[in-house]
């Protein structure tokens, strides 16, 4: 579970996958957080509380994806669809209605597949550095898919990962965030892959990932107009300020906003400029749709 007590108070909700666990923070118009692989929910503890602080309710569940701490059940589907059905369902269990989406990292894409496949239970998308039409994985993280079928590759990971060396190494931490987070955020990135359970999951979920998925949901995002804001970094080596390019040309009614100062962990590493750029979107992001609805503009792909 998420440890940060400024992302609010513990809940959870019972799933046809499984349990989700979430915590909350504030009152008003719902933001609902994805996170990505092998993190949890405390990558937004610098997002979600200012966000909770200017009048919205933000609701920040830790996705199984290998940092959950209850395990889904044995016949979950985990695949990249699955998981985009699982965030549907878990908005038509809270009674969310059309919330806001703020997506990171390999979360990006689930999301990219969810408004896609569901886009009538959301509402205005923030997308910031993630996967994307080829690169899901990026080629510096298809290993990931590999070790998820090696017997016992994860539970390596795990403990690879609190070895600072290898933890900043570029294919781990080090080209997703400028420094390490606090101890006790790494800890519960790391400790629940102790659990075999959990490993189970993650495996399900890595083995799962492939460019078709991010591809056939560009397609159809075509389709989707609801108001999205691309808050990339502005120098991301892993996920390329191209794909929020070509994310900005397909989707009829984007915006590219990119931030200076950070790698692809924008939550990590810029989370007051993030949520800064997030209040002002949701303060006026309808002001893109009706000038395109006047002129008859678009962003045609």
């Amino acid at each position: 579970m998420s440890r940060s007590t400024k992302l609010g108070e513990q809940g959870e909700v019972a799933l046809p996958q499984g349990t989700i666990r979430y915590r909350e923070r504030g009152s008003g118009e719902p933001i609902l957080f994805v996170h990505g692989v092998l993190v949890n929910g405390d990558l937004w503890r610098g997002v979600a509380p200012r966000l909770a602080d200017q009048g919205y309710r933000c609701i920040v569940p830790d996705w199984p994806l290998g940092s959950h701490e209850v395990p889904m059940r044995e016949d979950a589907d985990l695949t990249p669809p699955g998981l985009a059905r699982l965030i549907a369902d878990f908005v038509s269990a809270l009674e969310l209605d059309a919330p806001t989406v703020v997506a990171n990292d390999t979360g990006g894409a689930l999301t990219q597949i969810a408004a896609a496949n569901h886009g009538e239970r959301f509402g205005r998308l923030v997308l910031t550095s993630c996967d994307a039409f080829e690169h899901f994985f990026p080629v510096l993280f298809r290993y990931l898919s590999l070790t998820a079928r090696i017997p016992g590759g994860l539970a390596l990971l795990a403990r690879s990962a609190r070895l600072r060396p290898i933890r900043r190494s570029p294919i781990a931490f080090g080209w997703l965030m400028r420094q390490d987070p606090p101890q006790e955020v790494l800890d519960s990135w790391m400790e629940p892959l102790a659990d075999a359970a959990i490993r189970r999951d993650a495996a399900k979920v890595l083995r799962g990932i492939d460019k078709r998925h991010t591809l056939e949901a560009a397609e159809r995002l075509r389709s989707f107009d609801k108001p999205v804001l691309l808050a990339w970094a502005a120098e991301d080596r892993v996920f390329p300020l191209a794909d929020a390019e070509r994310l900005a040309s397909i989707l009829p009614n984007a915006r590219l906003k990119p931030i200076e100062g950070s790698y692809s962990f924008v939550p990590e590493d810029q989370p007051e400029a993030l949520a800064a750029l997030i209040a002002e979107f949701l303060a006026g992001g309808d002001e893109l749709a009706q000038a395109r609805s006047a002129t008859g503009a678009g962003n045609a792909g």
